[in-house]
């Protein structure tokens, strides 16, 4: 398989989502190793499908001219690319993994792997100015998100845009939340 994010024997990826957390992107994928930050540049992120796991819409990135997506940059042994594949739902339908440039804060340019939702959203709509119940994520998922933001060291103002986020007051399924071990007492916006 000759893929442009593959480096000898392993693949970068480029995690934006629950997978920022170290915790749960070891779940499925123990040889990833965190490597840095990076920014997706003319891409916006976005909830929209909804996650049974998760009790809520999870992210995905949609094209947006100006704006930018941060996450953590994992390098990852071959060996894993199934599971992460199956993780993202790739089998199913649900994601789809592309090879796109991520820039770090180093100036560099690195192709990574990186899954968007196959039916992802044309815009973000909402209603008088809120967000709507069918696009929001739940709230352990907007945790995991701003947990791994943090461990992950993305800018500070980028951590404040994750807590702002609208999410839908759900906890999704206990066994993933404890095998997080997440602490969900962190105050964070629910309109």
């Amino acid at each position: 398989m000759t893929l442009p994010e593959v480096i000898g024997n392993k693949f970068l990826y480029f995690a934006y989502g629950s997978n920022l957390l170290a915790k749960r992107i070891h779940i499925k994928n123990p040889t990833a190793v965190r490597k840095c930050i990076g920014k997706l540049k003319n891409h916006r992120l976005d909830f929209f499908y909804y996650a049974t796991r998760w009790g809520g819409a999870p992210s995905t990135v949609v094209p947006a001219q100006g704006e930018n997506v941060w996450g953590a940059i994992w390098e990852i042994d071959m060996e894993n690319l199934d599971s992460l594949d199956k993780q993202e739902g790739v089998h199913r339908g649900v994601y789809q993994p592309l090879s796109l440039p991520i820039e770090t804060p180093r100036g560099e340019t690195l192709i990574c792997r990186v899954y968007q939702l196959v039916n992802n959203p044309d815009d973000f709509p909402t209603k008088n100015g809120v967000m709507l119940d069918e696009r929001k994520p739940s709230y352990s998922y907007i945790q995991v998100l701003i947990n791994g933001a943090i461990e992950s060291g993305l800018p500070e103002y980028y951590v404040e845009f994750l807590k702002s986020v609208e999410h839908n007051g759900n906890l999704g399924k206990p066994e993933l939340i404890s095998s997080l071990n997440l602490n969900l007492t962190q105050n964070i916006r629910s309109d």
